[in-house]
């Protein structure tokens, strides 16, 4: 604090100098430019006249202002002759005070005053000395004085968040006082979970960090940078943070967007100052975030593309320059490895790339107990279970559960423990977004009741009752309704049955209104947009149709994460017989899902009455409802009765957090 005292006092002075400048200039420049003037203004045709006619009996010409003030005579008929002033001339009227402007030219004035000394007036010609150092002052050095402030005022500012300090430090990186060093960080690998592979990877990092001269002694390379990619909210920075919390190493953590800028050579510049701070005080960890944004893939791009091929081209100097003993490690974290440049990738720069997923069942408990720790959990809080309804959750939806449930525990202004309730609201909170106010009528409930519980029986006759754990008629985000099913595992593969039983489940919301109403309405847009979803890629990606055969129509391509499909070059014909399939896939899902509901009315119409009343059926109330309906051995095998082939309606662990309805 003492050595900000000077530096503060120093600007209070310069503010109050710039201050009293700027009023003393104000001034200086209205008594000289806005002086009163003596009695009546004469142009300069009409003082011409007069002096001509020898009307003016005194005369005194301003050299600088360029203007003469003096006495003329006002002729009056009878008006008697006054004795005249002494150096004047004699008046027969009235003398009135006049002043007048002249042109400012040698030849004008010099025919101006030959005319008044005609006339016999005296005439004194004032040089004002004084009007002139006031216009040196005005026009010189006042502005040089408030210029030289201005410039103390910048450069007293340079150690300040302004954006002075900005202009004055634009070629390093992280300007202001908050772009240090932490000395140590208080995040430990016991703050993070669900990652237990990454973490593996990274153990020899953190030896690297303690120990280097294990290293040293074998001329052993340790990892110079490890890439960390993963979908967003996975924990790379969290990851990241808790290494160098391991370690007990300074921390410096910056973003990819921090290096580009505009102008040629800035991001580079910021590179170099970046790691000279970084091996002053290695050993040190140094964490980019948003990589792609500085690491993009370089394609002869030009001109246009030279400031960001300069930064990338530092960087890889920089890492480069790292010896056995610096002990400087990269981690860098991205969701978009795809387009990173390979000279980033090889091995001796990025040496380590390490793929975060979102967690299993068993991660997302760890997870969420960790971000539960300090919280006041009641006793009816089932992590295990809570994990098996969030298939798909990052480890930042957790943590996003965790405290939506925390506020909508302080929002009941109830006090007290945050309960079972409370999180299971919290997940369909983040699922699906707040309760809607919309005011439905009577027909409108009796419909989304009917479209649920058509998802409910479906999926307890494919034996997923027990993962079946919420329907609800009650209107949230978009949706008017939603039905949840969880996983009793993540599964990463599914047979061709099992999707087809995934399509037949999407489509029982759509089979039960048009059983009942005789058609469908707008509630089916979710279950049409997933049933057509997984039978595009059913026949177009994975080669599951005997009329298409295993022909790949649609691909991924490494987009994000490899998440995006496209079409490949096929025959028109082709393209006809894919659209032909997937339509009659959907076709024999509905025909199939008819079927079953026929079979279980009266399970449904009861189902669809017990939500009409509850609006929210979850758990124990749920399964009693659908414990009626056996699970159908046909449906889960090939050659199925009545509708087609069954399966049993697994999700895929990449493909949703969980299925939500309408």
């Amino acid at each position: 604090m003492e050595s900000k005292k000077p530096s503060n006092r120093g600007l209070r002075v310069l503010l109050v100098t710039l201050l009293l400048l700027i009023v003393g200039f104000v001034l200086l420049l209205r008594s000289t430019y806005r002086a009163p003037a003596p009695g009546t203004e004469v142009d300069f045709s009409e003082l011409t006249r007069i002096a001509a006619n020898g009307l003016i009996t005194s005369a005194t010409l301003l050299d600088e202002d360029a203007r003469v003030v003096g006495t003329r005579c006002v002729p009056q008929s009878g008006a008697a002759v006054p004795e005249p002033a002494p150096g004047t001339v004699p008046c027969n009227g009235v003398i009135e005070e006049f002043h007048a402007d002249y042109p400012r030219s040698d030849v004008s004035t010099q025919q101006l005053i030959e005319n008044i000394t005609r006339g016999g007036a005296p005439l004194t010609i004032d040089k004002q000395g004084g009007k002139t150092v006031s216009k040196l002052l005005i026009t010189f050095i006042f502005p040089l004085a408030m210029l030289a402030n201005l410039f103390g005022l910048i450069f007293m500012s340079k150690s300040g968040d302004s954006s002075f300090a900005d202009i004055a430090g634009f070629g390093k990186l992280g300007r202001n006082k908050k772009r240090k060093a932490a000395p140590t960080v208080d995040v430990t690998f016991a703050d993070v979970a669900g990652v237990d592979e990454a973490i593996v990877e990274l153990q020899e990092v953190i030896e690297y960090l303690v120990e280097p001269e294990k290293f040293k002694a074998y001329q052993a390379a340790a990892p110079k940078g490890v890439l960390l990619f993963g979908l967003p909210g996975c924990g790379k920075t969290l990851l990241a943070r808790a290494v160098a919390g391991e370690s007990g190493v300074p921390f410096f953590s910056v973003s990819g967007t921090e290096f580009v800028e505009s102008l040629v050579g800035v991001g580079a510049a910021r590179i170099r100052d970046l790691f000279s701070r970084v091996r002053e005080v290695a050993p040190a960890i140094v964490f980019i975030d948003e990589m792609d944004a500085l690491g993009r893939r370089r394609e002869g791009e030009g001109m246009s593309g030279g400031e960001r091929e300069q930064t990338l081209n530092q960087l890889l100097v920089e890492m480069d320059g790292f010896e056995v003993s610096a002990g400087i490690v990269l981690i860098g974290a991205t969701n978009r490895p795809d387009i990173l440049d390979p000279a980033l990738l090889r091995p001796g720069r990025f040496d380590r790339h390490v793929t975060l997923t979102p967690p299993d069942a068993t991660g997302r408990k760890a997870i969420l107990q960790v971000h539960a720790r300090n919280k006041p959990m009641a006793a009816d809080v089932d992590f295990e279970a809570l994990a098996k309804r969030t298939p798909g959750f990052t480890g930042a939806d957790l943590a996003n559960v965790i405290n939506e449930a925390a506020l909508m525990t302080i929002r009941g202004g109830q006090g007290g423990e945050i309960t079972s309730a409370h999180i299971s609201e919290a997940v369909q909170r983040v699922l699906h977004g707040p309760h809607r106010g919309t005011l439905l009528s009577p027909e409108e409930r009796e419909r989304i009741a009917y479209h649920e519980s058509g998802h409910a029986v479906m999926t307890a006759a494919f034996g997923k009752v027990t993962e079946l754990n919420r329907v609800s008629i009650v209107g949230q985000g978009k949706g008017l309704g939603s039905s949840n099913i969880s996983q009793d595992n993540d599964r990463a593969l599914l047979t061709s049955e099992e999707m087809e039983g995934e399509l037949a489940i999407a489509m029982g919301g759509i089979a039960a209104e048009q059983m009942l109403f005789g058609k469908t309405s707008t509630t089916s847009e979710d279950d049409i947009e997933k049933a057509t979803g997984i039978a595009r890629e059913m026949v177009g990606i994975y080669g599951m149709s005997e009329h298409i055969g295993r022909v790949r129509v649609m691909s991924k391509y490494a987009g994000y994460l490899s998440s995006n499909v496209s079409m490949e070059s096929v025959s028109e014909r082709t393209m006809e017989d894919f659209d032909d399939e997937v339509r009659r896939l959907i076709s024999t899902a509905e025909e199939r899902a008819t079927f079953v509901l026929g079979e279980y009315r009266s399970t449904l119409d009861r189902m669809a009455a017990a939500l009409k009343e509850e609006e929210t059926l979850e758990d124990a109330a749920l399964q009693s409802l659908l414990e009626s309906v056996p699970v159908r051995a046909d449906l889960l095998q090939n050659g199925s009765a009545a509708s087609g082939n069954g399966a049993d309606g697994a999700t895929r662990a990449p493909r949703a957090k969980a299925k939500s309805r309408l």
